[in-house]
């Protein structure tokens, strides 16, 4: 487990089950007075608090316009890749509109369907 991956609960019991396995073959006694205690909890809290703040910039950030924008042209994506992207989007515009009755925009969806497909059949 490293400070700057996300870690399950499952991750922390199997982590907390190995430390008790290894305290149950050792002969110590941990004691901690309040100090101990407080410096536990201020580090624990303070370590929290840097992960919610990392995850809540993290979140801004990626919400942003030209992150998005970003991110989706660094997937380098094919022609063929663009090509069913743009399929699927026209099929599901296709369904709306034809149960909307809106049959002149299905007309114009067609025909561009069928440069579409022009382009699929390239790679068939």
């Amino acid at each position: 487990m490293t400070d700057n991956k996300r870690v399950t609960n499952k991750q922390i019991i199997e982590q907390l089950n190995k430390l008790i396995k290894k305290f149950n073959t050792m002969d110590v006694t941990i004691r901690l007075d309040e100090a101990d205690l407080n410096v536990l909890a201020t580090k624990t809290v303070s370590r929290m608090v840097k992960l919610k703040s990392m995850e809540d910039w993290f979140d801004h950030v990626n919400k942003s316009d030209i992150a998005w924008s970003t991110s989706y042209q660094d997937l380098e994506l094919s022609e063929e890749e663009e090509a069913l992207g743009e399929a699927a989007k026209l099929m599901t515009l296709m369904e709306m509109f034809k149960q909307n009755e809106e049959y002149e925009k299905c007309a114009v969806i067609k025909n561009r369907m069928n440069e579409v497909n022009r382009i699929l059949r390239r790679y068939k």
